[in-house]
Formats: structure tokens, C-alpha cells, sequence
């Protein structure tokens, strides 16, 4: 990239400082324009982190990461690109945990069976961790931080071995659809058992089907280069995802249904400033264990000072709730944020205030099938406020939150969160 920057900065200072002709301008125009483009799809792969090459792009999720079950977490991973076919591709990864002594990895690849709606058929075996009570829609596009902030205090996973087969399908511009197919053996890291009908369960097998809908209503597309392009990140967006877990087939051991539902929406003021809006729901009935359940985005640990406790702030994620504290098979969280115009303090100083309110509710019903392990329900409403002031120094920046309302704890110093903020983009 510095090579390639260096070439366009030449031309520049060649072309003013040396009289051409009319072609030879227009040609080093043409090159400095294709140079630039180049450079914004170069940062563009980095921002969603791909590092490219000629036929494949290396995925920068996998080189590094960290929780309290496997310590470090090393691999590699990647896809392949456009370069090595525009019908079929390739993904996987292998990862090694320091702590748990043990290799992960997951190999899948898809082809495309319809250009114009772009519709592919996935196929995968994975064979990893996954964090007990997280939910994913399958349509979410893919999002990349240089360090998941949560993901560092984590230590509440089940292994699992999954085979799937999927199909990604766009009914039109403004709504994507994925449907998977899916057989898992779990085997939680912890000591849990799942009761039922006087058995007990601590492995089990799951065969699950999911359908994913996502609706983005005020998006805006166009042609370019003979495809459509997103050229309006259109608010609010609805997402709705529909499990069913069936039982006997392919040896599965639980029968249960699952609905989950999210809207985000973002408001930009004149004066520089955004509120965004985020309401995420889900339910599940049934025959549904832990590892397949609800908790509200947790991200503090149970240390007995706010200091020892003091760490990385996430995204979206509840500060002053603890680790494991809750569980749910029906819940709903509220979350707003509304970020202040920068302060302006120098060119390259611009702070910027954020005001932050989060709030959950939920239960649980027939807790008594969930033993080894102790938590509670959201039933009173959980709430807790606060702010951040991002981009102090190289991205870093400072989060306060209290915990307030019927969740409010006896000690005053149990209830704040006093952490760092990490914001960086390309």
C-alpha cells in the first residue's frame, strides 16, 4: 500500500511540475483514478477483516484472541475470493486454544445456483466453542473488530460438532433470507445437566432447522459494474429468525421451537450528532437446554472492587451485568445510545460524549430442568445508564454505567462499571 501511494504522489508532483500532451495527461489521470479505486477496495477487505491475495482472502477474526477458557486462542483462517471463481468458493479455519490444549477448526464451501437473487448453498463441519445462551441471526452480514471486548471475560462455552447445509437467497434488494439445516453434538465445558422426564442429560444431540429473514426497507441500491450495489445503509432494519429443534431425527434428543426478533434504527441529527435505537427479543418453548437459551449481553466480571473489575466496554453489551448472572427463554433488552457532536479540541483531538440507557426483562419457566449451575431471572427489569467519552488516545476512551432499579445491589460499588472504550475504523 505505501508502494502503491508512493506511485500516485509521483504522478501528482510529475504532472505539475512538467508540461504534457493531452493523452499523456488523460492516461495518468486514468491511472491515478485507478490507483485510488484499488486503494479504497484494498481498505475496504481490511475494514471487514480480509487481508487479499490473488485467490483467496486470509480472515482476520482468527490470528488472535482471548477468554478465560482457552487463554490465547492462535489460528488461521480464509475464504476464497471472486478471482478464484465467481460460482463456487471455500472457507474454513484452524485455531489452537493455549489453555485448553486444544484445536478447533471448521471447513465449508458453497455454490451458486441463481446469480441474479444470489442464492448459494453452504455446506460446513464445524468443530469448536460456542458461548452458552448466544444467539445469531443467520442473515447478519459479517462484522469485524480488531478485539471482541466481551470476549475476553468469557467463560461459560459448550463444545460442539455441527454439520450444516444452507441456503442464502435474496427474495429482493430490500429482503435477504437464509435457511439452514443443522445436526450438533454439545458438550457443555462446565458442569451443567439438563433434566427431562426424570433423565439426565450432559451431552446431548440437537437437529435444528432455522429460516432468517431481514428487512431493510429504506436501503437504497444501484446498478454499477452489472451488479447491485448498497449505496444507502437504510434505518430501521428488522430481522426475525424462526428454530425448530425436532426430535428423533438423525438421533436428536430434544424437541423445542425458537423465535427471535431485532430493530435497529439510527437517527442523524444536523449538528453531527446520532441516536441509534436497538430491540432485540426472542422466546423458546419446549425442550430447550441452557446452551441453546437467552442471556442479556453480560460484560462485567465478579471481582470485589470497581478497579479489579475495570476492563473493555463492549459494543452493546450490559456493563454492570454480570457473567452468568442471568438466564432467560424469554427476554427482551432496549438499548439507547445517542452520541454528541465531537469536541473539536485540535485536528487531531476530537473526543466525542455518548449517552448511554440499557434496560432487559425476561424469565424462565421449569428452571428446575438446569442443574450444576446457579443463576437468576430478569423478571424486575433491569436497567442501568451511563456514558463514554470516545477517542481519547489511539481509539481508547472511558465508559462509566450504574445499575439502577429493581437489579440494584445493596453495596453502591456493585452497581458501576468503570471501563475502557476501544472505537477504531478504517
Amino acid at each position: 500500500m505505501i508502494k502503491h501511494l508512493f506511485v500516485v504522489i509521483a504522478f501528482l508532483f510529475t504532472t505539475n511540475c512538467f508540461a504534457q500532451n493531452p493523452l499523456e495527461k488523460e492516461t495518468d489521470s486514468a491511472k491515478v483514478k485507478q490507483d485510488s479505486i484499488k486503494k479504497i477496495e484494498f481498505l475496504k477487505k481490511l475494514g471487514n477483516g480480509y487481508l487479499p491475495f490473488k485467490y483467496f482472502n486470509l480472515d482476520l477474526r482468527y490470528l488472535i484472541k482471548f477468554n478465560q477458557y482457552e487463554g490465547f486462542r492462535t489460528g488461521l483462517g480464509g475464504i476464497t475470493n471472486e478471482k478464484f471463481s465467481e460460482r463456487y468458493r471455500l472457507n474454513g479455519y484452524l485455531v489452537y486454544g493455549f489453555k485448553d490444549k486444544r484445536s478447533k477448526y471448521s471447513i465449508g464451501g458453497g455454490f451458486r445456483i441463481h446469480e441474479n437473487s444470489n442464492s448459494w448453498i453452504n455446506l460446513s463441519y464445524t468443530d469448536d466453542l460456542q458461548e452458552t445462551g448466544s444467539s445469531t441471526f443467520l442473515t447478519d452480514k459479517r462484522f469485524f473488530t480488531f478485539f471482541e471486548p466481551r470476549l475476553l471475560n468469557i467463560d461459560l462455552f459448550h463444545r460442539h460438532i455441527t454439520k450444516s447445509i444452507s441456503l442464502e437467497h435474496k427474495i429482493s434488494n430490500h429482503l435477504l433470507s437464509e435457511t439452514q439445516f443443522a445436526t450438533s453434538k454439545i458438550n457443555p465445558t462446565y458442569n451443567y445437566n439438563f433434566v427431562l422426564d426424570e433423565v439426565s442429560y450432559n451431552t446431548f444431540d440437537l437437529s435444528t432447522a432455522r429460516i432468517s429473514l431481514q428487512w431493510s426497507p429504506f436501503s437504497l441500491y444501484k446498478y454499477q459494474k452489472d451488479r447491485i450495489v448498497e449505496t444507502k445503509d437504510g434505518y430501521p432494519k428488522f430481522t426475525l429468525q424462526y428454530t425448530q429443534g425436532i426430535r428423533n431425527i438423525l438421533g436428536s434428543d430434544f424437541n423445542f421451537s425458537k423465535l427471535d426478533f431485532r430493530t435497529q434504527h439510527r437517527i442523524i441529527h444536523k449538528n453531527d450528532a446520532q441516536t441509534t435505537l436497538s430491540l432485540v427479543a426472542g422466546i423458546a418453548s419446549g425442550q430447550t437446554p441452557l446452551t441453546h437459551l437467552y442471556h442479556a449481553y453480560p460484560n462485567n466480571i465478579r471481582k470485589e472492587t470497581i478497579l479489579q473489575r475495570f476492563s473493555v466496554a463492549g459494543l452493546n453489551s450490559f456493563e454492570t451485568m454480570y457473567f452468568n448472572e442471568f438466564f432467560s427463554d424469554k427476554f427482551s433488552t432496549f438499548q439507547f445510545k445517542h452520541f454528541l457532536k465531537p469536541f473539536k479540541i485540535s485536528e487531531w483531538f476530537k473526543p466525542q460524549l455518548v449517552l448511554i440507557s440499557r434496560h432487559a426483562i425476561g424469565n424462565m419457566k421449569s428452571i428446575d430442568r438446569h442443574q450444576g449451575i446457579s443463576f437468576g431471572t430478569l423478571d424486575k427489569f433491569y436497567s442501568e445508564s451511563g456514558f463514554e467519552i470516545n477517542k481519547l488516545l489511539f481509539g481508547f476512551g472511558l465508559s462509566f454505567a450504574y445499575r439502577y432499579g429493581g437489579y440494584h445491589l445493596p453495596i453502591l460499588e456493585d452497581n458501576i462499571a468503570f471501563k475502557f472504550t476501544f472505537n477504531l475504523s478504517l
